[in-house]
């Protein structure tokens, strides 16, 4: 699977020089959807941490101690487009924990109609 904006997650791991175990999720996770296959695999069977937050295809996905969210939208050309990056607490400033604040967000940001 191609990963669209892998650059904003490359930043991520700049910001947080030092933090070994951050820097393996992120590389963890980037191994773990270059290597998805939609067709054949299911995404909760590579990635215990996702949460499908929206139906048309978009998760989020917990990684590292600090909580670190990545919102990503899984499309039919086996494309993943990381749309979001964050810590929890600007997780939960942003989307509120909840589902519909969250496809507001979406619509607002023109990922859906």
């Amino acid at each position: 699977m191609r990963i669209i904006g892998k650059k904003n997650i490359i930043k991520l791991k700049k910001k947080n020089v030092g933090n070994k175990k951050l820097w393996n999720e992120i590389d963890k996770l980037i191994t773990d959807l270059e290597s998805f296959n939609p067709i054949s695999q299911n995404i909760f069977d590579i990635r215990k941490d996702a949460d499908c937050v929206h139906k048309d295809g978009f998760y989020f996905f917990n990684i590292s101690l600090h909580r670190t969210l990545i919102l990503i939208e899984f499309d039919d050309e086996g494309e993943a487009t990381i749309v979001w990056i964050g810590t929890h607490q600007e997780y939960e400033t942003t989307f509120k924990n909840n589902k519909s604040t969250i496809e507001k967000w979406l619509r607002k940001n023109n990922y859906i109609v």
